[in-house]
């Protein structure tokens, strides 16, 4: 953690819904006139598109059948480590971007399946924002959670989220539901192992529960609508958090637990707003402080 360089992370698998979230954050930054370096996840896996592939194969020949993106083998965990680190104590660093369909091919000038070069993070920034998979990751070898100043999970429950995953990959990425689903197989224990434990390290965790059935995510027509859902929002710290304001801000919300609110899905965004730009705020204000 970094008085003078604060790091934001927001962690969810695929399909999860941080591209949502990092729209808020965005909306917020904007608004408020922050200036944040971006980190996305997908630039830090080891492999471009067709590497992965390879990979994969190479992995089951040796019988390692759930070789996946959700894994630290995959992955350069000890690159993003060192980019966090970096930018905690100097306010600087090195990102690229995964370029994944035509229209971002058009607006970096890359192959869909391959990376950007690297390139430095603009100087002169309030805070580092990152959204992936790993924001929070702790193994044996790394501790990317220690450099989070806030740390954000978004976690669906696991029905919606793969309903969520397999809409979209059949939509934006052509893939069929049946290789969608191998993808989820696939992924499986890195998720447990990986993924999940990930979520007792933030601060503040976003879970999105469906009032619909989603008992069988691989056949369903939609995917649940926020008024069809409540949001589960858990503080790891309760201390600062003023329940009695948001409860009267947010109709229709109520406290399930003395760290946790409960609020209709369509006020995510409200809640969002109403809970994030305080604390984004007062890490820029230390920030500004401090130097």
């Amino acid at each position: 953690m970094s008085r003078k360089h604060p790091i934001i992370s927001v962690t969810g698998s695929s399909g999860a819904g941080t591209s949502t979230v990092k729209h808020t954050f965005e909306q917020i930054f904007r608004r408020e006139g922050v200036q944040a370096a971006t980190i996305e996840g997908d630039a830090f896996h080891s492999f471009d598109r067709v590497g992965m592939r390879q990979a994969m194969s190479d992995a089951a020949k040796k019988g390692n059948n759930h070789f996946s993106h959700f894994g630290p083998e995959a992955n350069l965990l000890d690159r993003l480590e060192a980019v966090f680190k970096e930018y905690s104590e100097t306010g600087t660093g090195k990102t690229r971007h995964y370029v994944h369909d035509e229209r971002e091919a058009d607006l970096f000038g890359t192959p869909p399946g391959n990376f950007t070069d690297w390139k430095d993070l603009p100087g002169d920034t309030d805070l580092l924002f990152y959204e992936g998979l790993h924001g929070a990751v702790v193994t044996d070898k790394i501790d990317i959670a220690q450099y989070g100043d806030l740390k954000i999970g978004v976690v669906p429950v696991i029905n919606l989220e793969w309903t969520q995953k397999i809409h979209r990959d059949r939509a934006s990425r052509g893939y069929s539901t049946e290789a969608v689903t191998d993808t989820i197989l696939r992924r499986m224990p890195d998720y447990v192992n990986y993924i999940c434990p990930q979520f007792t390290h933030t601060d503040i965790n976003f879970q999105r529960v469906p009032t619909v059935d989603t008992s069988n995510p691989f056949v369903a027509r939609w995917i649940p609508t926020p008024d069809e859902s409540l949001v589960v929002i858990r503080f790891k710290n309760p201390r600062g958090i003023n329940f009695p304001y948001l409860t009267s801000m947010i109709h229709d919300s109520f406290m399930s637990r003395a760290n946790s609110i409960v609020i209709p899905g369509g006020k995510l965004d409200l809640a969002m707003q109403l809970i994030l730009t305080p604390i984004i705020m007062k890490l820029v204000e230390h920030k500004r402080r401090s130097l």
